[in-house]
């Protein structure tokens, strides 16, 4: 199956998310809302947002695995096909997240979030895992992470497009693999530092691309996200 393309909506404005989301509506798959969003809107703002949409929900939980658990237990009802957690919170959180994700779907009668742990963030290079007291390179310490998530019953990790072909060698073809860091050719980095376009992502195995600033800023988002749509589907 082709990599999916989701629209990360980085604004905190609930108008102009619902607005972006709409505009880009048959274009790209989904639309992802992350931490500022939902800390400046709460589930209010979600399900406004949200609706009629597939969800991404990037909160990158990470705490004890009891709160870990009852914020999946929380956000579940708003219906979000991905759910974000740290893999670096250790087995049992994962544990707790993946448990809770499960009683919340039996619960509400809705589908399962899949849960993806974050790896290392897509902002970190080579020289910022030393000083918070992780062990590189980058490309080890992201495997270590996906191979604990995935021992622990997540659905699959976040990661950078670099990553790619070491995770789903060692991880399978069944587990999903979520990647920001894409940036067309014709668009800027910005902060990110691992990136690269969504045709060598998608031919390398990505099963999400996450892409936001490249679509939102352009002139005729529509159109942005077809040419990146395009790009995936001819990879």
């Amino acid at each position: 199956m082709p990599a999916q393309l989701f629209l990360a909506l980085d604004t905190t404005d609930v108008a102009q998310a619902a607005a972006q989301a709409q505009a880009t509506r048959g274009a790209v798959a989904g639309i992802k809302l992350g931490l500022e969003f939902f800390a400046a809107n709460g589930p209010a703002g979600v399900r406004a947002t949200a609706a009629g949409h597939r969800l991404f929900l990037d909160l990158k939980l990470h705490d004890i695995p009891n709160t870990v658990a009852g914020a999946v237990r929380a956000v579940a009802p708003l219906g979000p096909e991905l759910l974000t957690v740290h893999a670096g919170g250790g087995g049992g959180m994962l544990r707790a997240a993946a448990e809770a994700a499960g009683e919340a779907a039996a619960k509400t009668g809705q589908p399962r979030p899949r849960l993806v742990g974050v790896t290392v963030l897509t902002s970190l290079g080579e020289a910022d895992l030393g000083p918070i007291g992780q062990r590189g390179p980058v490309a080890d310490q992201a495997l270590r992470l996906a191979t604990l998530a995935q021992s622990s019953g997540l659905d699959g990790v976040v990661c950078s497009p670099h990553e790619i072909a070491a995770l789903r060698a060692e991880c399978g073809a069944g587990f999903l693999l979520v990647v920001p860091g894409i940036r067309p050719a014709w668009a800027a980095a910005g902060d990110q530092k691992r990136v690269m376009t969504p045709g060598e992502a998608a031919r390398l195995g990505a099963d999400y691309l996450v892409i936001g600033r490249p679509i939102t800023a352009a002139a005729d988002a529509a159109d942005a996200a077809r040419r990146v749509a395009a790009e995936i589907a001819a990879a």
